[in-house]
């Protein structure tokens, strides 16, 4: 069931659920902050509207750079911006930045441990048409990896609203992954978020008396983006064939909150990992190497094993690259049976 103290929407299962993309939740949450702080400043690389930052830039005019297609300098002029004090936002495709300008960002953003925040849009292959050069499936691994820095991937665009505006109050550099296409409304104003922190979004019930055809919790699912939406369908779903699970949402990858991962291997035995990125280096990698050393148990990966993107739909990219509801489900089932 829902776990209630995530006060999520209670449409989410239902086919009229809002969508929306979660890069809109940035655009509104950048505007928001620009209210909140006047030190908030604006840069783009030739992306304003796509990445949602028109929002910021139309209301103030006098606060927002377009740097142009220079995504190296929009790394750099942001971290001179923010030595003066101001609050760096910096927006363009994740491919392109942090993809293109990573050198910059690590030396001039991250080395030196300077606050900016870096909006990479259009990540993963839910890009669909765009095709393999322009989906971001390796920006989790380039990031995390650099020393100062924080990584967000929010699951919906009020999540997204919200990490943006937490960010103002992160004392290191951040990095915030965005999805192109509208996915569902999964929380809503009232559910909690921190950087940091983990959240239980689902917890089987094991209560005959309730309904249950489950009568323990066999499986964790860890998942972040825009695939937390799914990792929630396949969870009902395998209630509703006897197997209990946990979802749970880690909307930031870095700080990593291994009290709450740690917590929910042991009280499965058994983890799957769902996410839009290379297997290699992503969230996935994250949890694994938490649990390597706190917590051994069966660890199933759901994200894109060793391959470029390519051309096609969101759904029909996500079902190719097997991360859609049914794999997700076989992954678990997988995971179940090789427990000791």
């Amino acid at each position: 069931m829902l776990n209630p103290n995530a006060k999520l929407n209670t449409k989410v299962f239902d086919t009229d659920c809002e969508v929306s993309p979660i890069r809109k939740g940035f655009g509104e949450g950048l505007l928001q902050a620009g209210k909140l702080n006047d030190q908030v400043v604006g840069l783009c690389a030739d992306l304003t509207e796509s990445t949602q930052m028109h929002l910021f830039a139309n209301e103030f005019k006098n606060r927002f750079i377009e740097v142009g297609v220079a995504e190296q300098n929009l790394a750099t002029v942001a971290s001179g911006m923010s030595a003066m004090g101001k609050i760096p936002f910096i927006s363009s495709y994740a491919m392109f930045s942090p993809g293109r300008n990573w050198e910059q960002i690590r030396t001039t953003i991250a080395y030196n441990d300077r606050k900016v925040i870096i909006a990479g849009s259009h990540a993963g292959i839910s890009v669909g048409p765009d095709g393999g050069t322009h989906q971001a499936i390796e920006d989790i691994a380039l990031m995390r990896v650099m020393p100062n820095m924080c990584v967000i991937s929010p699951c919906d665009a009020i999540e997204a609203f919200k990490a943006t505006i937490a960010t103002l109050n992160w004392p290191t550099p951040v990095y915030i992954r965005l999805a192109r296409e509208k996915t569902p409304i999964i929380t809503t104003a009232n559910t909690p978020f921190a950087i940091g922190k983990a959240q239980i979004l689902w917890e089987s019930s094991t209560n005959p008396s309730l309904g249950s055809k489950a009568s323990k919790l066999e499986a964790c699912i860890v998942v972040c983006g825009a695939l937390v939406h799914r990792a929630l369908l396949a969870a009902k779903e395998l209630e509703g064939k006897g197997v209990g699970s946990i979802v749970v949402n880690l909307a930031t990858i870095k700080p990593f909150d291994a009290e709450t991962i740690i917590s929910c291997a042991k009280k499965t035995g058994a983890v799957v990992t769902v996410e839009e990125h290379q297997i290699a280096g992503g969230m996935g990698s994250a949890v694994a190497e938490c649990l390597a050393q706190n917590c051994p148990v069966p660890i199933e990966f759901i994200g894109v094993q060793n391959k470029f993107g390519q051309s096609g739909t969101m759904d029909e990219l996500i079902a190719h690259y097997k991360m859609d509801v049914p794999d997700i489900i076989e992954a678990v089932q997988k995971v179940i049976s090789r427990k000791g």
